[in-house]
């Protein structure tokens, strides 16, 4: 059970009864708000226009949108192509906030264009128009291209990794055909090296051995000694020598020979046709991702991996700048129709029609005839079954009435009497 229902209870009846609405209150406030609409609408006549102030709130709204979207844009694209640079960063800042100081002139301006009754004024005010709807046009357009800008990105750089593909599939039968002759050439190379290396070694091995032969003679103190003297063939420097260089050309080109052999190995056409596959692949996805290639493939007829560079940037121009000016006129169009115009006081009485003061005793005249021809219109009502109708000028003893009335009417003035 709620606890505050007992003290609610208590209260109202400590209350009492509510009072009934004060008539003489409500009387007053009828009286203020059709005293204040007579004045708005005295208000408007006299200005000559009358703005709809809703339909004005609505066009800043859309316009306070595109220059926080504009500004947002601009903050962001700053902070990615300033690499990091905050001097960079605050200069490209600096025109877009320029461009939206412009942008909000837009709504005065159509209102102007409006409610001034100078023609130079207004041709001024639509020429501020344009102007500051070709900068929104440039935001805007910013902004679209930045939306495409990624989903584009991402189909360039597949369809760069494509034809890298293809040109790879394209060439893959001539470095086969180089990468053959490169092996057959370092094997040429290797066995030219090894029978070289074996004529040395058997010329080598074919050359009598060192011939030793004992020398005696007598040192500078006068002692005899006697030494064992070998002396070998001149050939065998020559020979060791080739030897040991043939050994080593032959180190060095069995290293190139695998290396080539890698090489060819890794020239598989199975495995170039794959990776123009996985490209290709690759690259349609990309496509069906991005939707401005999409809506380029639906107008040109094609399939979206075939349309080319020209035709998408032309469908971007259509994308991106149509909808930009939309959006750069849409506001002031709304602006523009805020206001409705109608003639002042000053242009309702001076229509054109002026009134001859000469002519005035012949006007009366016609109408003081046509009232003694046809006094219908100022005779009463007819007794009707509820009562006679009484009327409401009666007229004053002495006077005659009028015929087919009950009561003496009042003497119609003279023809011209008054005048």
């Amino acid at each position: 059970m709620d606890a505050t229902r007992p003290m609610i209870s208590i209260k109202s009846i400590f209350a009492g009864p509510t009072a009934p609405p004060s008539r003489d209150l409500e009387r007053e406030k009828r009286e203020w708000k059709l005293e204040s609409d007579r004045w708005r609408h005295q208000r408007h006549v006299e200005k000559g226009y009358r703005i709809k102030w809703g339909y004005v709130a609505i066009a800043y709204l859309v316009e306070f949108m595109v220059i926080g979207a504009s500004l947002w844009g601009a903050w962001l694209f700053a902070g990615v192509y300033s690499d990091g640079d905050w001097h960079a960063f605050y200069f490209m800042l600096l025109a877009p906030l320029v461009y939206a100081a412009v942008e909000l002139c837009r709504v005065p301006l159509g209102i102007l264009a409006r409610t001034q009754r100078s023609y130079f004024v207004r041709g001024l005010a639509v020429l501020g128009i344009i102007f500051a709807a070709g900068v929104t046009t440039k935001s805007v357009s910013q902004l679209g291209e930045m939306m495409f800008h990624p989903r584009l990105m991402e189909a360039a750089r597949t369809k760069t990794a494509l034809k890298d593909a293809q040109a790879d599939r394209a060439t893959i039968g001539d470095r086969i055909r180089a990468a053959d002759e490169r092996v057959a050439q370092y094997t040429a190379e290797l066995d030219q090296i090894e029978k070289r290396s074996a004529d040395n070694a058997q010329q080598l091995a074919g050359l009598p051995g060192q011939r030793c032969e004992r020398v005696f003679g007598t040192n500078s103190k006068g002692r005899k000694y006697q030494n064992l003297k070998c002396v070998a063939d001149p050939r065998v420097a020559a020979l060791s020598q080739g030897v040991a260089k043939a050994s080593a050309d032959r180190a060095g080109m069995i290293k190139e020979l695998e290396e080539a052999r890698k090489a060819r190995a890794a020239l598989d056409p199975g495995a170039a046709d794959r990776r123009v596959a996985d490209a290709e692949q690759g690259y349609r996805n990309a496509v069906n991702r991005s939707q401005l290639h999409s809506f380029t493939a639906m107008v040109y007829g094609v399939d979206p991996i075939d349309v080319t560079e020209s035709q998408v940037h032309a469908f971007l121009r259509i994308f991106v700048f149509l909808p930009a000016v939309c959006a750069a006129f849409a506001s002031t169009i709304l602006a523009l129709c805020a206001v409705s115009t109608r003639r002042t006081f000053m242009d309702e009485d001076d229509l054109g029609a002026a009134v001859n003061p000469e002519a005035a005793p012949y006007m009366l005249d016609a109408i003081a005839d046509a009232l003694r021809s046809h006094p219908e219109p100022i005779l009463p009502r007819a007794a009707n079954a509820s009562g006679a109708v009484i009327p409401m000028n009666r007229p004053a003893q002495g006077q005659q009435a009028l015929p087919n009335q009950t009561h003496p009417g009042p003497t119609l003035p003279a023809a011209g009497a008054g005048a």
